[in-house]
């Protein structure tokens, strides 16, 4: 794998595991230096010892992603470890099925803080810090050959219909396409591009509990349901961790650069829209 990243620098939010690990992974793997920020700092530091071992500047910070200031001290910590950011990946959510007749207070509130509110914070916080660093020239003119940023949001294909037994989190990761758009618009100007990844099934913790959750409530076989999704797939299988990390690591490349705004489905074509 070449060096493209080679002096870039990455803050992967939700990357102690799953999508984010492999993400962490493939962008150090690229030559980037990466800080993993999640709730598990534990598993943070795992994963960051792991990227070290690749030889690159790599860092751990604990983030709760429902707590503003938290998201906030994420950013300037990243800052101290790395001294700018590239490149900052949103991977962290949480997923949960209940029946709409059943939603509580706490369960909107969990879902949508940390998938939507969350998400709109760290946005804020990195791109702060990216057009501190826009030249003058640049924002005057408001354009340039030069991106100076690239953020990656994470939806789901839960945002691209409706879900019955997932009211607050399809809204929540609908949101975060709006999140997205509304973002790539605002942060134009400055050169930076806001993108987003829309997975299909990943075969990951989170779809785990997903599976279960679901089988419990409709009373059937988690596995079962799980084979019958993916069935279900044009292309037939589950996307893996790597299908995420390659979508992401194209978003942040050169090859990109003329790409904002947009949600890329990676889902073996499950949604097309």
């Amino acid at each position: 794998m070449g060096k493209r990243f080679g002096g870039k620098c990455a803050l992967v939010a939700g990357g102690a595991q799953g999508i984010g690990r492999g993400i962490a992974r493939r962008l150090a793997g690229e030559g980037a230096d990466v800080v993993v920020a999640d709730l598990d700092i534990e598993q943070a530091q795992s994963v960051s010892d792991q990227l070290a071992a690749m030889g690159v500047n790599a860092g751990a910070i604990p983030v709760d992603l429902a707590e503003i200031a938290s998201v906030e001290q994420m950013v300037e910590q990243s800052l101290e470890v790395l001294g700018r950011i590239d490149f900052f990946i949103n991977s962290a959510g949480v997923v949960h099925n209940v029946p709409l007749l059943e939603v509580t207070e706490h369960d909107w509130n969990r879902v949508v803080d940390i998938n939507q509110r969350g998400a709109a914070f760290c946005i804020k916080a990195v791109a702060r810090h990216m057009v501190e660093r826009v030249p003058e020239s640049v924002k005057s003119q408001g354009k340039s050959e030069t991106c100076y940023g690239k953020i990656v949001n994470f939806s789901s294909m839960s945002g691209r219909r409706g879900r019955p037994l997932q009211v607050h989190y399809a809204a929540a990761k609908a949101a975060v396409i709006s999140l997205t758009q509304s973002a790539a618009l605002a942060l134009a100007p400055y050169c930076i591009n806001v993108n987003a990844v829309s997975p299909g099934p990943v075969r990951t913790r989170m779809w785990d509990v997903n599976v279960a959750e679901k089988g419990r409530i409709l009373g059937r076989d988690a596995e079962r349901e799980a084979e019958q999704f993916i069935e279900n797939v044009p292309l037939r299988r589950p996307g893996t961790v790597e299908d995420m990390a390659a979508a992401v690591a194209f978003l942040c490349s050169p090859d990109a650069d003329y790409i904002t705004g947009q949600t890329l489905n990676v889902d073996g074509g499950f949604e097309m829209n």
